[in-house]
């Protein structure tokens, strides 16, 4: 039995398992060809909101392309590109964070395309320089403290927690989470890599418990007084705090909204972003669907059904991220994040942040 084998053959059994599952995948999740068709638009997708959905029915309503859709986590999304090679039927690949965008890229599985559209609907800090991906949304990762425990006015920047009197009291998800890279990637690029490290040992230093969990559950453990800041994304505050689970809206009440360093960078965003696939066998489909996407009909269904920003300067964001106010945000370019990726994960490992 599995539960008897040595450890190292169980590991091996789940990566043997994972890549079958992948391998399944890219043989079973999608039903048609690699050959164009007209009317139709074919979708990976990492993200998984009714939002999107109801995007992709008035896309399909307005012009008559129809929206196949896959959902699968980000790296099952990417490993099934390649192993469809130039027989896959995706046209577009959507996730979130420009580290992953960024990954895609750079293992060859999007291609350039150029729109004043999107030129128009998006700025140039939401997209890549040379036109892979192009962001959708953003989100800031910024600090949820305590009511009870801490006042605004006893915060600051990503850095001031590491100092003394934050020992004990710091509390977010493990390395291995690609929002933290990307903050760390972003930290890199503002501070050098000797900086960056320095941040992080410092950080885990004063952490209240090792790195674990999703942005709820750092917020649940602000509430029940586990620690008393947390660093989080915003649209997971916005989620909690119209949730049909009473205690999520409980956890979230009990936290307040602080974003960092608004004395110097700004505060550290990210994207939820889309590309063209290098294989795209109904391109222009695709590109008619992500000039959509950045329209304000869709950036408003974004902006108010699933609390994040749109990246459309001419759309105003949702009634609860009004009351949050305004703030400025790092202006970093975030194909940087990509860039800073490995760096960040390297970093990650160095001082010991699981």
């Amino acid at each position: 039995m599995i539960i008897f084998a040595p450890l190292i053959y169980q590991n091996m059994l789940k990566t043997l398992l994972k890549t079958s599952l992948v391998a399944a995948l890219a043989v079973s999740l999608f039903s048609c060809s690699s050959t164009p068709e007209e009317g139709v638009v074919n979708v990976y997708t990492h993200r998984h909101y009714e939002a999107d959905q109801l995007i992709f029915d008035k896309f399909t309503e307005k012009t008559g392309i129809k929206v196949n859709v896959v959902s699968a986590s980000a790296d099952e999304l990417i490993q099934k590109l390649e192993l469809e090679g130039a027989n896959s039927p995706a046209d577009v690949l959507i996730t979130v964070d420009a580290g992953r965008l960024h990954r895609a890229e750079t293992k060859g599985l999007l291609q350039t395309i150029s729109s004043e559209i999107l030129d128009t609907n998006i700025p140039s800090k939401f997209r890549n320089p040379e036109g892979y991906w192009f962001g959708l949304t953003y989100r800031a990762r910024i600090l949820a403290y305590s009511k009870e425990r801490v006042k605004a006015e006893e915060l600051s920047t990503y850095e001031a927690l590491t100092a003394p009197e934050w020992k004990g009291r710091i509390l977010t998800r493990s390395s291995e989470n690609i929002y933290n890279q990307s903050l760390l990637a972003s930290i890199i690029a503002a501070n050098g890599s000797a900086g960056a490290e320095k941040w992080a040992a410092d950080l885990l230093a004063n952490m209240s418990r090792s790195p674990k969990g999703s942005d709820r559950d750092q917020v649940k453990a602000v509430a029940s007084g586990e620690g008393d800041v947390a660093i989080v994304n915003t649209y997971y505050i916005g989620i909690m705090l119209n949730d049909a689970n009473e205690e999520e809206r409980k956890a979230a009440e009990k936290v307040g909204i602080f974003f960092p360093n608004q004395g110097d960078r700004g505060t550290h965003i990210n994207i939820s972003g889309a590309g063209v696939t290098k294989y795209a066998p109904n391109k222009e489909n695709a590109i008619k669907l992500l000039e959509f996407l950045s329209e304000p009909e869709s950036q408003e269904i974004l902006a108010n059904i699933n609390f994040e920003y749109p990246v459309n300067p001419s759309v105003e964001v949702s009634d609860l991220l009004k009351k949050w106010g305004n703030f400025k945000t790092d202006d970093l370019n975030l194909s940087k994040l990509g860039e800073n990726n490995n760096e960040a994960v390297i970093i990650f490992d160095k001082v010991g942040w699981k």
